[in-house]
């Protein structure tokens, strides 16, 4: 296991995946193509956010989601949807630790929904907050 670090948040990183940078957008894949995480991080400057403000950021940003689950990856906290659109699976996690949020989403081919669902949930639970946690 790799980790992946950025200022404000860590993770394990497991040998056959794959992160590049951009900005506040780090990008994984697996080394066999299935699909392709994405996770932007974004800092409030107002305290904590709470799952209240997570749930209805989701509502609001992703409205194809029909239905938004409660979960808790490592440190993180807030909620989960899929959803299919044009021929892709994707899946979307809004979560925050303090005045950190993550925006993830998870794609692939939708034959291929669920493939690395498993191995992306081992690695979200891996999430905790980094030293840096303010930009």
């Amino acid at each position: 296991m790799n980790i992946l670090e950025t200022d404000q948040w860590c993770l394990l990183l497991p040998p056959e995946w794959i992160a590049e940078r951009e900005d506040d957008i780090v990008q994984i894949t697996d080394r066999d193509g299935v699909g392709e995480l994405e996770i932007t991080t974004l800092c409030g400057d107002a305290g904590a956010i709470t799952i209240d403000e997570l749930r209805s950021m989701a509502l609001e940003e992703s409205p194809e989601v029909a239905q938004w689950e409660t979960v808790r990856l490592g440190a993180f906290e807030g909620v989960s949807g899929e959803f299919v659109e044009d021929g892709a699976a994707i899946v979307e996690w809004y979560l925050a630790k303090e005045a950190v949020l993550l925006y993830i989403t998870y794609l692939c081919d939708e034959e291929d929904a669920g493939m690395d669902l498993a191995a992306i949930t081992d690695m979200l639970s891996t999430l905790v907050l980094g030293d840096s946690p303010a930009l």
